[in-house]
């Protein structure tokens, strides 16, 4: 499998997902400019996190319309995989190829430190190898990451099982107390309806390597590379 991660006018975990997946899976990564039209044959694409064009007029709204997004929806809608991390996510609602929005967060602050999440589903390229009662300590780092969908949004997300992670304590338990940002029902990530584009806020390879004293982002990469191998 060929990886490739998009990067943008400001971008800055492009270098730490790349070296994650390099890494870990022993595949090519390929890096793709936001004015690229060419995805160079890749089988997964990943938006990193960042600053996207300074996250002028709103996050993600502009780098939705680089030219290279042409072609990441037409890789989605033709069903190839797509995460996008942090900013990649709000890429991603901001294109409407995932549902609901990130608003800012509910204290209006920027947020950056550790947090619990645990998978609310084995259905998915990023949880299928993940123990759904575990938590997992993984960093943040977003001033607008505060999911919000319509009631019918989330009916929706909840009737086709498309909600990935929820925020949790570090027993699992999900609470009030462990959502950092103010997000509907501690919501983290979610999936499309197709399984083929997963949008997260919190940032997995910044918790993947024991340099960094923390490896449970490795959970999600392990479930990627389990379906990569097969």
């Amino acid at each position: 499998m060929k990886f490739g991660v998009v990067i943008f006018p400001g971008s800055n975990c492009d270098e730490d997902i790349i070296y994650t997946l390099e890494r870990l899976t022993g595949e090519p990564v390929v890096k793709l400019w936001h004015k690229d039209h060419d995805l160079q044959g890749v089988d997964f694409i990943v938006l990193p996190g960042g600053f996207s064009f300074g996250d002028y007029l709103r996050s993600g709204a502009i780098a939705r319309f680089s030219p290279i997004m042409t072609e990441v929806i037409k890789f989605a809608e033709n069903g190839g995989y797509l995460l996008g991390i942090c900013n990649g996510f709000q890429v991603l609602t901001e294109a409407g190829l995932l549902p609901g929005a990130l608003l800012h967060n509910e204290n209006r602050k920027f947020i950056c430190r550790n947090i619990y999440l645990k998978a609310e589903t084995s259905n998915s390229m990023l949880t299928s190898q993940i123990d759904p009662q575990r938590a997992l300590k993984i960093p943040v780092a977003h001033g607008e990451g505060n999911y919000f969908a319509d009631a019918d949004v989330l009916q929706e997300l909840k009737d086709n099982d498309q909600i990935l992670f929820r925020y949790c304590d570090e027993s699992g338990l999900v609470t009030d107390d462990a959502n950092p940002n103010g997000s509907l029902e501690n919501i983290a990530g979610v999936c499309n309806k197709n399984r083929n584009v997963f949008g997260l806020m919190p940032h997995p390879e910044r918790a993947a390597d024991a340099l960094l004293a923390n490896e449970d982002g490795l959970a999600i990469f392990e479930s990627i590379l389990s379906l990569v191998k097969a």
